[in-house]
């Protein structure tokens, strides 16, 4: 018998880029201040997932997914293009935690949660869980087709994961 987890294609997802697979994934990130937005579809039995590093950007030509409001809108964007109605999509927030060694943006985590909630509800899109904020980063596994998500908290994840400052 054959285990279903591990037949399913693997794919880790680095901060500010989105993905919206094909085929049922298991979808990887490692959050320190970062989000993830999981967005899964109960009918379709779809998902995608994004992982950005802060909350909002106002100029179009610097406008990446490593913002909030930008991967959050592009990830629905991507699953209505895919056939998804708001009205049978499901959200999970994983993230935003405080870095333990940075007190000048010590609100960023935070305010990537808040921009998160604040997209979600303004497009009527339920948000079924949230592990977010704290001083513990996050290993997360999403999968596609389930909709399931696992965290794993951790007191120590790479320096890398933990943003420094914002940009300017």
């Amino acid at each position: 018998m054959s285990n279903e987890l591990t037949s399913y294609q693997q794919v880790f997802i680095e901060p500010g880029y989105i993905y919206l697979p094909t085929v049922p994934t298991n979808l990887y990130a490692v959050l320190g201040s970062c989000v993830s937005v999981c967005l899964w579809d109960k009918k379709l039995k779809i998902g995608g997932m994004n992982h950005f590093l802060y909350p909002k950007i106002s100029s179009k030509e610097k406008a990446t997914p490593q913002y909030g409001n930008i991967a959050t809108l592009q990830l629905i964007q991507m699953m209505e293009k895919a056939g998804s109605k708001t009205d049978s999509i499901l959200a999970q927030i994983i993230g935003g935690a405080k870095p333990p060694f940075n007190e000048k943006n010590k609100d960023i985590g935070k305010a990537n949660v808040e921009i998160a909630r604040k997209i979600l509800n303004n497009k009527g899109i339920k948000i079924v869980s949230e592990d977010v904020e704290g001083n513990m980063g996050r290993k997360i596994v999403f999968n596609s087709y389930t909709g399931h998500i696992m965290v794993l908290k951790v007191y120590q994840i790479r320096k890398e994961d933990w943003i420094s400052e914002l940009p300017e």
